[in-house]
């Protein structure tokens, strides 16, 4: 099965509330993004966004120039339909982002939660890295959050990666300035508590 198929399986089968990611309000991820980005006119692409309620926190705090990217069409569509007629407010783009084209230095923050940790292979997180580079503007910002160092070692059936605030600085390379880590205790629906790394850095290529 690939990825997409991955995705969408887990999104056909369950509810948005039902995944252990699941998240009432996201909280800590909102407050570094209006930190770094005030300007409710900053381009803001969710990698990974799927059925999250993060565009929700964003539209209710007044952004206007909101993309959300997932592989699995379920899981956006999930968003879509809870959106509403704010729904048409939002860019959806249905894609890998290892291989979308997405424009040259486009957006003022790129955000993922809970991406970044599946790519365990060398490769795709160089893929991965290459599209923040082309997408964020010089001055921009970036905010990922993974599993901890003390995190799970899976999720959804699949292998991750786990990472301290410093290895994950390590990890994205030279013109990344760390402004901000954070770590986190998520409960899931299932009330498991997972351990998450957050951090926040400008792009000065």
């Amino acid at each position: 099965m690939n990825p997409k198929q991955h995705w969408d399986a887990v999104y056909a089968t369950k509810a948005a509330t039902d995944v252990s990611w699941f998240q009432p309000e996201a909280r800590l991820s909102l407050e570094l993004i209006q930190a770094a980005v005030p300007e409710r006119s900053a381009a803001i692409l969710d990698v990974g966004g799927g059925a999250s309620l993060l565009v929700d926190g964003l539209l209710a705090a007044g952004y206007r120039a909101l993309s959300v990217l997932d592989i699995s069409a379920a899981a956006l569509e999930q968003a879509r339909t809870r959106l509403g007629a704010r729904a048409v407010e939002v860019a959806w783009l249905d894609a890998d982002v290892l291989s979308v084209q997405l424009p040259a230095a486009a957006f003022d923050m790129w955000h993922d939660r809970a991406v970044f940790h599946f790519l365990t292979a060398p490769s795709d997180r160089r893929r991965y890295l290459d599209q923040v580079r082309h997408a964020v503007c010089p001055g921009g910002h970036v905010v990922v959050a993974t599993f901890a160092e003390d995190g799970p070692t899976r999720c959804s059936g699949l292998e991750v990666a786990r990472y301290s605030a410093e290895a994950l600085t390590a990890e994205l390379g030279t013109g990344f300035r760390l402004l901000r880590s954070r770590r986190e205790d998520h409960l899931t629906p299932s009330g498991s508590r997972q351990r998450f790394t957050y951090c926040l850095w400008r792009y000065e290529p």
